[in-house]
């Protein structure tokens, strides 16, 4: 799953190097914490926060398989 946030969002991005996802896992949910340069966020949240609902009801529709939770936090990294 990590991997799949990692390449969704840097197809998104003008700086895919810049990209970063780390996983905190839990007994039955895990979350996903997806780092990107600040000129690139607007890019993964997309208009009206679109973007970032796919990416969300893509990882909510491959928990349902695991019978795992899994959510995506957006964060903006420092320079």
């Amino acid at each position: 799953m990590k991997e799949l946030v990692e390449l969704i969002a840097k197809s998104m991005v003008d700086k895919p190097d810049e990209v970063r996802v780390s996983q905190l896992s839990g007994q039955s949910s895990t979350i996903f914490e997806l780092k990107v340069a600040p000129e690139d966020i607007g890019k993964v949240i997309g208009k009206q926060g679109r973007n970032a609902q796919a990416i969300r009801v893509i990882l909510s529709a491959a928990g349902m398989k695991v019978k795992k939770r899994f959510s995506l936090d957006l964060i903006e990294k420092r320079q």
